[in-house]
């Protein structure tokens, strides 16, 4: 006992002496790959409909689709001005309501509809091959969160403990659950309260800069843009940049050198 609470003392003194305290990440295409990237977008929606069929569902595929994508692309313009995360329970809920079926989001083929769509999205999402490896030195000197933008919460959840990686997070946000998104200060405040440090002593690491940089720095955190497919010196040429991120790295195993450097 005497031992636990000296190491519990010890790393708190470490963390107080540290620039930086907390270290919050982007999931999806940060610490998580999506195969194929929208690539996978039809194998899912071709489950959920397959499903819809087996409960009752008469329409065609191709006017399923329209229907879907009329929706989800309202519900995107919505969330871009609102910032709001509805579930993916209402994108389908007001597709089959736009096709003439009564029900409600909470409804049973609702809900499992949204499963099957999850459980297939699923399949196509890998963890990055520097995560485990990137969290376990930061494990223990920082404490560590998730603030991720998915309106399928549940299937966020499931995936981190498939990949074994829940068990580095002091807090995990998905947008979905609070009904806030990034780049609104709102999910970033949340997650400052949730981890209970300063956004002067917080740092963020995600791969977008307008959601992830851009909404992290509004709150006064510093920020690691995560860019693998561009150097850090091609970024910097990029005329349409809004913001800077402190750092740039392109591989999560440059990062806890990077974050003592912050």
């Amino acid at each position: 006992m005497q031992k636990d609470f000296q190491a519990i003392t010890y790393l708190t003194v470490l963390r107080v002496a540290l620039k930086v305290q907390a270290v919050l990440f982007d999931l999806f295409d940060t610490l998580l790959i999506i195969e194929g990237g929208n690539a996978c977008y039809l194998p899912c929606l071709t489950k959920l409909y397959g499903f819809l069929v087996e409960n009752g569902v008469t329409v065609s595929f191709e006017e399923f689709k329209r229907a879907y994508f009329e929706v989800r692309d309202n519900l995107y313009i919505e969330t871009s001005r609102s910032f709001e995360e509805p579930h993916f329970r209402v994108r389908v809920w007001q597709t089959l309501k736009r096709l003439g079926y009564n029900c409600n989001p909470t409804d049973p083929v609702v809900v499992e509809a949204t499963d099957a769509f999850a459980e297939e999205f699923s399949n196509f999402v890998k963890v990055d091959k520097e995560a485990t490896t990137a969290l376990k030195e930061l494990y223990g000197k920082y404490k560590l969160g998730i603030v991720s933008n998915f309106a399928l919460p549940e299937c966020a959840r499931r995936l981190l403990e498939k990949f074994q990686l829940k068990e580095f997070f002091d807090t995990i946000i998905i947008s979905a659950e609070i009904n806030k998104r990034k780049p609104s200060p709102e999910i970033f405040q949340k997650a400052l309260t949730a981890i209970g440090t300063e956004p002067s002593k917080t740092v963020f690491v995600g791969d977008t800069p307008d959601i992830d940089i851009e909404g992290a720095k509004k709150v006064g955190m510093k920020t690691i843009l995560i860019a693998r497919e561009t150097s850090a010196t091609d970024w910097h040429a990029q005329p349409f940049r809004k913001v800077e991120p402190d750092k740039i790295i392109t591989s999560l195993k440059e990062l806890p050198k990077i974050i003592e450097d912050c």
